[in-house]
């Protein structure tokens, strides 16, 4: 019988192992950031041990300074925060609206996270979105100068908290049917649009009165009406037809990202033709909204925005983060501040 009982040559778990010092824990991150760049090779580090070998220096800086005990929470963050801000970004006029040209999107909130083959990625932004951390991002959003939300006509629970809280952001719904566009206008959409696969499927079936039905319905209640695409023979058959909506939602991002160029798709790829789209929309007169311009997180902002206004878009719907949300619109703030170096072809909306 083998004897499991610990020895004295055997590791012990004492204070000391659960609280490591600092000069303990530098060793440990050496260790893991040493570990991590020989897995990804000498000469290239991959995005986790750049993290490890930046925190590793931020600990060794402050060696001299503290000998202090921490805990598992990571505090070493350079997120811009509210005082980082650089402006606000400008609006269009769209209809009745005065619309600011990013705009928040609610897919992380539903848990609509479009993580390719990750299947935990939903369940872990949902859990992470609480109702506080949504009311939170709707501050923060609006404190940048972003004054709508697009999202799912269910998610108005959301925006009614913050609407009775003092908030005063509009609400830009998604629909899909007669009902679900009526509930969205009776609870205060500023906006309704007909989802982009929804439309997708209507013209491909050929039911343009459906279309021009849903166009109806809401500018007789005095609403801004749209339609979403995902695929741009939708938006140019639409138009074929003479049907204006107030607006137009459309995909659009370039596909030079790895993940683009699998040969099969997997929830990868949401704007198939990003160079017709960009030709076609140069001389369509109505108001644009780009959507899934990052391509679900696979382009950096810095790249994806410049891309989504350089070539056409008035508008861009963006998911976010409470954390990325600085960020994220002083990008779009220094893109849109110099027009000059945007070689854009359609007029601005």
């Amino acid at each position: 019988m083998t004897d499991n009982t610990d020895n004295t040559e055997k590791h012990e778990m004492t204070q000391d192992n659960l609280c490591p010092t600092n000069q303990q824990r530098r060793q440990l991150l050496k260790n893991a950031a040493l570990g991590a760049a020989g897995l990804a090779g000498a000469s290239l580090l991959g995005y986790e041990p750049k993290i490890l070998a930046a925190h590793l220096a931020e600990e060794e800086q402050k060696a001299a300074d503290v000998d202090g005990v921490s805990g598992a929470t990571r505090t070493f963050t350079n997120w811009a925060k509210l005082e980082d801000l650089k402006g606000k970004p400008p609006k269009v006029r769209m209809g009745k609206l005065n619309i600011s040209r990013i705009i928040l999107g609610g897919n992380l909130f539903g848990g609509w996270a479009h993580s390719r083959d990750l299947i935990y990625v939903s369940d872990l932004v949902t859990a992470y979105h609480t109702a506080d951390k949504i009311h939170a991002t709707f501050q923060l959003a609006e404190a940048c100068g972003i004054n709508a939300f697009l999202s799912h006509y269910s998610h108005f629970a959301m925006i009614k908290r913050y609407w009775e809280a003092g908030g005063d952001m509009h609400f830009f719904a998604d629909c899909r049917t007669p009902e679900e566009t009526k509930i969205s206008m009776d609870q205060g959409a500023s906006a309704c649009y007909l989802n982009g696969e929804k439309t997708d499927a209507l013209v491909a079936e050929g039911k343009f009165d459906v279309l021009e039905a849903h166009l109806e319905q809401v500018r007789k209640e005095k609403t801004t009406a749209g339609l979403g695409a995902h695929r741009l023979i939708t938006v140019q058959k639409v138009m074929e037809r003479g049907i204006e909506p107030d607006f137009w939602m459309k995909t659009f991002h370039h596909t030079k990202y790895w993940s683009a160029q699998h040969p099969s798709e997997h929830d990868n790829v949401f704007c198939r033709e990003p160079d017709d789209t960009k030709d076609f929309m140069k001389t369509m007169p109505l108001p644009w909204i780009a959507f899934k311009t990052l391509a679900a997180g696979a382009i950096h902002p810095s790249e994806g925005f410049r891309y989504a206004f350089e070539n056409g878009a008035d508008i861009i719907c963006v998911g976010m983060y409470d954390f990325q949300m600085v960020d994220d619109v002083n990008i779009a703030v220094d893109v849109l501040r110099n027009k000059d170096s945007l070689v854009r072809e359609r007029r601005w909306t």
